[in-house]
């Protein structure tokens, strides 16, 4: 399952597990299923960081053979003391929670809430998640940490979804944003809270990050080194471009977006136009 599994390492000492994008590829089955058609399809990151013999593993993957393979990678990197941060509380992204059972893993109240509500539901889900592992160390607004000699801040936000988890690494200026900022356009997957999301960007923006990290991006530009700050812009501006169009219009993600793809804030996906669509059908629905 994960043969087409890309380990990137935008810096020293973080890597990027990258997995999706792969024409005509699917993991699971050919019917509909939540991580050929989103995850998979759209490619998806998680994250490490390792300094000396301590490791932070930012979300777990898509599935419990990509999430082997990232502790594989990291212990083969020397690291003996694992912890595990959760974005958020979406299935692509907590999948592999069973191989880091061992370890600790952190989260907000709010996904630790949200994962179990939806256990029944992950459980049921094509392919499952059972069992569902669930975070054993819980914070409310902001937690600090040091992973070996790296500082790393965890502060919640409401945006793409209410419990969602950022890391900031204050000494590198280094933003990893989950599914906050996603290229080429945001899942809406709370319609009623668009507004607050804005909001919420405008605090994302007020980190002085010199590059961004998203799980829902292009994998060269994150081997690269990751988005600049006009990723922040850009989902603004899409958010607040959605707000303003007539209930009946209906246009193309590719034009809604040409300035900013133009200028390289994003890079335009095709698959995108039909998560654009599907955001268009839950504002008005």
């Amino acid at each position: 399952m994960t043969e087409h599994l890309r380990i990137l390492e935008p810096y020293p000492g973080i890597f990027a597990y990258y997995d999706g994008r792969v024409p005509g590829k699917r993991l699971h089955s050919d019917e509909p299923n939540w991580l050929d058609d989103g995850a998979f399809k759209l490619g998806i990151a998680s994250y490490s960081i390792i300094s000396g013999e301590e490791a932070l593993i930012y979300d777990t993957h898509i599935s419990l053979d990509h999430a082997r393979a990232v502790r594989r990678h990291v212990e083969a990197q020397g690291a003996k003391t694992l912890t595990v941060v959760l974005s958020h509380f979406h299935d692509d992204h907590v999948a592999g929670n069973e191989v880091f059972a061992d370890c600790e893993i952190i989260a907000n109240e709010e996904t630790a809430r949200l994962l179990e509500a939806e256990r029944a539901n992950f459980a049921q889900a094509k392919p499952p998640i059972d069992p569902l592992v669930m975070p054993n160390r819980l914070f409310v607004s902001d937690l600090s940490l040091t992973i070996g000699d790296v500082p790393v801040e965890l502060r919640r936000f409401e945006i793409h979804s209410a419990d969602a988890t950022v890391m900031w690494l204050p000494e590198r200026k280094l933003l990893f944003a989950g599914d906050t900022l996603e290229d080429t356009a945001t899942y809406v997957a709370d319609p009623d809270r668009l507004k607050t999301h804005l909001i919420e960007l405008d605090r994302l923006a007020e980190y002085p990050a010199v590059k961004i990290l998203p799980c829902h991006g292009d994998a060269d530009r994150i081997a690269a080194g990751g988005y600049d700050p006009s990723f922040i812009d850009a989902t603004r501006s899409y958010i607040s471009k959605l707000l303003a169009l007539p209930a009946d219009a209906k246009p193309r993600l590719a034009d809604l977006m040409a300035d900013e793809i133009a200028n390289g804030s994003l890079i335009y996906l095709p698959e995108y136009e039909e998560v654009h669509a599907e955001n268009l059908a839950a504002l008005r629905g």
